[in-house]
């Protein structure tokens, strides 16, 4: 099956369907971001706090205390569930854009490395694993760098005119 720039043959409805799934799913991502900015788990010591609480810090701001065990799988469960078919459902979009197939392929299969690392490597750091926060990091921004990329692109090529003659209909 011939699946390289199936997107731009795509009629200008079923790219707007498209374009307003990509929007809609950008916004909740990174209004997910917001709410991480707000936590102060934009730093690696902030992760830490994060989950591990600040209960010895006297001038804290914000008294944080350290998760439960089932405040920690609960978030691991649902954000690993969740954010996999988020990236599953865009890798199918990325895998119909006119693209590279080594970069198509790095696009659609690292952001289930990063979900599995920013999540796993929370948890790990929730029981005892300090270092775990730059890795947690580190593959929260790659994994941020990977959706934005592929969002921008998906978004550019439905906004290319359709291949001439190729023009899938209803």
């Amino acid at each position: 099956m011939q699946y390289n720039g199936l997107l731009l043959t795509f009629s200008k409805e079923i790219k707007l369907f498209i374009g307003a799934f990509v929007i809609i799913l950008s916004v909740g991502y990174y209004t997910g971001l917001l709410f991480v900015s707000q936590t102060s788990t934009a730093s690696p010591a902030g992760i830490e706090e994060n989950y591990l609480g600040n209960e010895e810090d006297e001038d804290a701001e914000v008294m944080k205390f350290k998760k439960s065990e089932r405040q920690m799988l609960t978030i691991v469960h649902t954000h690993i569930l969740s954010m996999s078919f988020i990236f599953f459902l865009l890798g199918i979009l990325v895998w119909l854009t006119h693209l590279p197939k080594k970069l198509k392929l790095f696009l659609t299969v690292e952001p289930f490395f990063s979900v599995l690392f920013t999540f796993g490597g929370i948890y790990f750091l929730w029981a005892g694993i300090s270092w775990m926060k730059y890795i947690v990091l580190l593959s929260g921004l790659l994994m941020t760098a990977t959706f934005t990329v592929s969002v921008v692109l998906i978004l550019f090529q439905l906004c290319k005119k359709p291949v001439a003659g190729t023009t899938l209909n209803q």
